[in-house]
């Protein structure tokens, strides 16, 4: 992304799940972590939550997902959908039952 002094920027973006569906357009993506203590050199895991921006409402809960650094959008939000990694289980079984349904 290229702002006015014609410099680019990179834009932090991160992978992580959908642990919920806050609201209208906006999710909670879960990123973890696996760092090293830095006393006693064991591997622990780090978790960290994100409220993101989705435009059209596609995540579901379980979904992997990339998401970016945006500008403020809210009071939480400062994140933005990127793009869906790979879709959750749960909606993955119960697609070919709704189709079967009609």
């Amino acid at each position: 992304m290229e702002n006015n002094t014609g410099k680019v920027h990179r834009q932090n973006s991160v992978v992580g799940k959908v642990v919920s569906r806050a609201g209208d357009k906006t999710i909670v993506v879960k990123v973890s972590r696996r760092v090293q203590h830095p006393l006693y050199k064991k591997y622990v895991n780090r978790q960290k939550k994100f409220y993101a921006h989705d435009e059209r409402n596609e995540c579901q809960v379980g979904d992997r997902v990339k998401i970016a650094e945006a500008r403020p959008l809210s009071h939480l939000k400062r994140w933005r959908l990127l793009n869906i990694v790979e879709r959750s289980a749960r909606v993955a079984a119960a697609a070919p039952a709704a189709v079967a349904a009609e």
